[in-house]
């Protein structure tokens, strides 16, 4: 039951009230190992006692009583002239915990740290304080991994807007490598060099990131995320449906008072006011009570009309009977009690006022509402295939209204082939080539902005369109950090998350 204890003799155990107190002696004539140089001695100088606290045992805390020989270093030439024997699996030099008790301490530490440990200490029948746990969580060694033939780069907030560190990970195994303190381009280059053997490295589109690449490891494939080739695409493709909202927007949501399309007319018309007197954004943001961030999306858009968002509905019981109550509607007015009889044959479950409610929003009419901006471009990046036939409908009558959104549907569909190629690879380097030229042959300025981007890192966008590798594992790492960062509220230092995230 206590294998710690198969190397002393014990003399006598009591396990009276809340406490297993273990009395032990170390045996006599048992040469052993000195601490400096490594000879051994049974050459005994003097005994005396230590207090050792262990892991629980029955709900109760252990402690052991153990005397221990402190013994002669029978070598002239160490520099120790007597030193302590060490009992494996119960004692280390300069601890009053067992190897096993200090552990399990070290585990909750590095999952939980600071004052929520202390919290969850109890439960395992161990009282150990907040100050403690953190000296233990700081000693714990880092592991040494090898340098990864493929290595991971992405940075994440120390605090939002203001500090940025870099974390490295291996993609192949998603083991955390090592947490850089900065997000700069020289941190980068002096890691790199120090840990020579990368040969390509998954990165987002930060031009700091590639120089820092560039110059510590020349050789190194550098491979641009997918994931933010779609994100940055998604914002040019929300832009140009904002810009083309006149075309595809039949008639612009209303408006009714008090309502929150009615602030937002009126905050849009007092930013640009106070604008045009010449006052400054911060100024105009102190003066009506809002973010600096905020005035300026109100004064990047000239028509307010867009920053009207039409009512959007949850799916609900009714929805499968729409058709038919739509038929019904148009052939002539009936009632809606008739309606609801009509309905229950079919299997509508739902309440009367749900069917009522349903009707008076005109949900069940022919024309459906048009989606707001980000609604739209959210079916416009969406496959068809994964959208359901009313949302597909809708998006491939809207966006056939003007060449140019139907140009960018056909770019975006494009582009989403291409971000597939890694998985079964037809095209060469000319795929990606061909795209951009067909974007800029059409007018879609944000598209181009977007193609400008791309082709000053062609060569990392088109290895992450060829090569398997992405920086998914990383991104995962950076929402795990995020967590890590909340259990101490922020306010932890830079070393102390470094030791937690490589730990973790």
């Amino acid at each position: 039951m206590l294998p710690q204890l198969a190397a002393v003799q014990v003399r006598e155990v009591q396990a009276g009230g809340d406490l297993i107190q273990i009395m032990a002696r170390t045996r006599d004539g048992v040469a052993v190992a000195c601490s400096g140089c490594g000879w051994l001695s049974d050459w005994v100088h003097s005994r005396y006692e230590r207090h050792v606290a262990d892991e629980a045992v029955g709900g109760r805390p252990v402690t052991v009583d153990l005397s221990v020989r402190r013994l002669y270093c029978e070598n002239p030439g160490c520099s120790k002239t007597t030193f302590v024997e060490q009992v494996d699996g119960l004692t280390v030099r300069y601890q009053r915990r067992t190897p096993a008790l200090q552990q399990l301490l070290s585990a909750v530490a590095a999952a939980l740290v600071g004052k929520t440990a202390v919290r969850l200490l109890p439960h395992l029948h161990q009282l150990v304080s907040c100050s403690t746990l953190l000296t233990m969580l700081m000693a714990l060694p880092l592991p040494v991994l090898p340098v990864p033939q493929v290595l991971g780069v992405d940075d994440f907030a120390l605090r939002r807007g203001h500090r940025y560190a870099t974390v490295l990970i291996d993609v192949i195994t998603h083991a955390r490598v090592d947490v850089l303190a900065d997000r700069t381009a020289e941190t980068l280059t002096a890691w790199l060099r120090a840990h020579p053997g990368v040969e390509v490295v998954c990165r987002d589109g930060s031009a700091g990131y590639a120089e820092g690449i560039r110059q510590g490891a020349p050789d190194a494939v550098q491979v641009s995320d997918r994931w933010h080739l779609w994100h940055n695409l998604a914002a040019a493709v929300e832009k140009t449906v904002a810009a083309h909202a006149a075309c595809w927007r039949a008639v612009p949501p209303e408006a009714t008072p008090g309502s929150r399309n009615a602030r937002v007319l009126q905050t849009h018309a007092a930013v640009h006011a106070s604008l045009e007197t010449g006052v400054s954004l911060c100024e105009t943001g102190r003066r009506l009570g809002l973010a600096l961030n905020t005035v300026k999306r109100y004064a990047r858009v000239g028509d307010p009309a867009q920053l009207i968002r039409p009512p959007q509905y949850r799916r609900c019981l009714v929805d499968p009977y729409r058709d038919h109550l739509r038929t019904r509607r148009a052939a002539g007015p009936v009632a809606t009690t008739t309606l609801l009889a009509e309905i229950r044959v079919l299997g509508y479950t739902g309440s009367p006022n749900l069917l009522v409610r349903y009707l008076e929003q005109g949900r069940a009419e022919e024309s459906l509402a048009d989606p707001s901006v980000r609604r739209l471009t959210s079916w416009i990046m969406t496959d068809p295939d994964h959208l359901a036939d009313e949302p597909g409908t809708h998006r491939d009558k809207l966006t056939a209204v003007c060449p140019e959104m139907t140009a960018l549907t056909s770019h975006v569909t494009a582009f989403a082939k291409l971000l597939a190629h890694h998985e079964h690879p037809t095209t060469g380097h000319a795929a990606l080539a061909e795209w951009i030229e067909a974007v800029n042959g059409d007018d879609l300025p944000a598209l181009h902005a977007f193609v400008r981007g791309l082709q000053k890192d062609q060569e990392a966008v088109q290895a992450g369109l060829d090569l398997p590798y992405s920086n998914g594992a990383t991104e995962g790492i950076n929402n795990k950090t995020k967590l890590l960062k909340r259990q101490t509220y922020g306010r932890a230092g830079f070393a102390l998350l470094r030791q937690r995230i490589l730990l973790n």
